[in-house]
């Protein structure tokens, strides 16, 4: 028995000098930030925005690679399955939090198989309806929808996405009945609000504002606690008289599991130096982002205080799979 504890002690001294040594000099090779939707998504926007940004503070390039498919759990899979050496890295959206609500055979752990490093930004989404269509209140919808149960048709990016988890927490706590019309994707549905064949849409705010501003578009509410500055004028939901009806849309990097404690922190000093910056600041301001970064200690009971709250979504709405 002295033996074998002489030779993992042995081990033990070589391997922890090693890994040491390994998150000293990290990066020494390029890195690779996987986002699991496809190009031209926010999520992939706010990546590839950061990705410009920490390239020359790591001194490596970021290789950035999509990898969609089964609303973002293709990509995240993947990451999980991956060396926990801080070369692949998942940039995600609040999706990550609602899929464990939904899917019930995921290949992977959302809470046991990721390392925190930062939460990125805040996304809002915006309530537009056509302006054919008469209603220009938020109190009007309700009222409207009130009068006619389930027949208010609300369009999303499809199950799950944070377009239909911000349309059904909004309808939950408003009180009434509607029809979700899930679509491919956002310009899918816009198109279709502004052709009038479905009603109202949780559109993500940058996808939306250049139909607002040319009046195809009306909006009625942001789904933030807070107003956007790109739409001073327009309230929040809350503000137009739905208590706690805010839902956030976020994007957030995180490791595989146990990845070195030195890498992750490395990561987080040299991501959050990278919000700060006024260059990425404005890039996500031009979005309708506001930078969130946060600890990794805190990023990740912000992740599961998500888990719980979108579990009451799904569960309340009834969320089924696709």
């Amino acid at each position: 028995m002295r033996i074998v504890q002489t030779a993992v002690l042995a081990a033990l001294a070589l391997a922890v000098p090693g890994m040491q040594a390994g998150a000293q000099d990290y990066p020494n090779r390029p890195v690779k930030f996987v986002i699991p939707f496809t190009a031209g998504s926010s999520t992939d926007i706010v990546a590839r925005a950061l990705s410009e940004r920490l390239t020359p503070a790591l001194g490596q390039a970021i290789v950035v690679e999509n990898r969609g498919g089964a609303g973002g759990r293709v990509g995240a899979d993947f990451v999980a399955k991956s060396p926990p050496d801080g070369y692949t890295l998942l940039v995600n959206s609040s999706a990550h939090t609602v899929n464990p609500a939904i899917y019930s055979d995921l290949p992977f752990d959302t809470a046991k198989d990721f390392a925190a490093i930062t939460s990125l930004a805040s996304l809002p989404n915006v309530l537009i309806i056509a302006p054919s269509k008469g209603i220009k209140t938020v109190a009007e919808l309700i009222t409207y929808a009130r009068a006619k149960p389930g027949q208010l048709n609300f369009a999303s990016a499809g199950v799950g996405s944070g377009t239909h988890m911000n349309a059904e927490k909004f309808r939950a706590r408003a009180k009434f009945e509607h029809t979700h019309v899930p679509y491919k994707g956002t310009p899918e549905a816009i198109t279709e609000v502004m052709n009038g064949r479905v009603d109202v849409y949780f559109a993500p705010l940058n996808a939306a504002l250049p139909f607002i501003k040319d009046g195809r578009v009306l909006a009625l509410a942001v789904g933030t606690a807070q107003r956007s500055p790109l739409l001073p004028d327009v309230p929040t939901t809350i503000e137009a008289g739905v208590p706690d009806s805010d839902y956030d849309f976020w994007v957030g990097m995180l490791a595989p599991a146990k990845t070195p404690p030195a890498i992750l922190a490395r990561l987080h000093a040299e991501t959050v130096k990278a919000l700060q910056s006024p260059e990425l600041a404005e890039r996500l301001k031009s979005l309708g982002a506001t930078p969130m970064p946060m600890s990794p200690e805190k990023f990740d009971a912000y992740i599961r205080a998500e888990l719980a709250s979108n579990t009451e979504i799904v569960k309340t709405a009834g969320i089924k799979p696709n």
